[in-house]
């Protein structure tokens, strides 16, 4: 059983009042949860790497709580997610897609009925690479005004070995959107699927 010690854990949040235009009613939160661990498979080929996501799933859970905590708790405001992963260079980039499970799996499961995929991005990167995490919304993968992204990273990580673990999520729309499509108010029960 393959362990994943965490070096490191940081949460970045921020309010986006507006964006150019006129200043929103509410503003916009996003929040992203990051945690650097060692890479137990780093610097070595491993051809069976799945059952490591089963202990990969604590971790979604500790972030996914961090993150619901620093949208000041209520799981019913929480409307966007993602999630991504930077693997350190010893690394490769499939150890990353281990997050794919316990990182979606545990938002979910902590927002209670989410039915959109959780849209996700991964690489191998150098010592304080940046990943760009996509957003969108939990419920339907087609509400445009949820489209977007995070930019995150830690100055003194992933080394070689470690790789950066990220879950974001957000509490309403882009500030100013406009481009129309699918609004949220109007989601049925599958649009999730679509």
């Amino acid at each position: 059983m393959p362990e994943f010690p965490i070096r490191k854990i940081a949460v970045l949040t921020e309010e986006i009042f507006h964006d150019g235009g006129p200043v929103a009613k509410e503003p916009r939160l996003r929040a992203a949860a990051l945690a650097v661990v060692k890479n137990p498979f780093a610097d070595h080929y491993i051809e069976d790497l799945q059952g490591a996501m089963e202990d990969l799933k604590p971790l979604g859970l500790l972030l996914s709580g961090r993150l619901i905590a620093a949208l000041g708790g209520d799981v019913k405001k929480i409307d966007g997610y993602g999630k991504g992963a930077i693997v350190g260079s010893a690394g490769e980039l499939e150890h990353g897609a281990l997050w794919h499970v316990p990182g979606g799996y545990a938002m979910r499961e902590r927002l209670g009925d989410a039915k959109a995929i959780v849209p996700s991005a991964k690489k191998v990167g150098a010592f304080g690479a940046r990943l760009d995490v996509p957003l969108g919304h939990i419920n339907a993968a087609y509400v445009r005004s949820h489209f977007d992204a995070m930019e995150v990273g830690i100055g003194d990580g992933p080394r070689p070995d470690e790789i950066l673990f990220c879950l974001a999520m957000t509490c309403g729309p882009r500030v100013h959107n406009r481009m129309g499509g699918l609004a949220a108010e109007d989601i049925k029960a599958w649009d999730g699927l679509r």
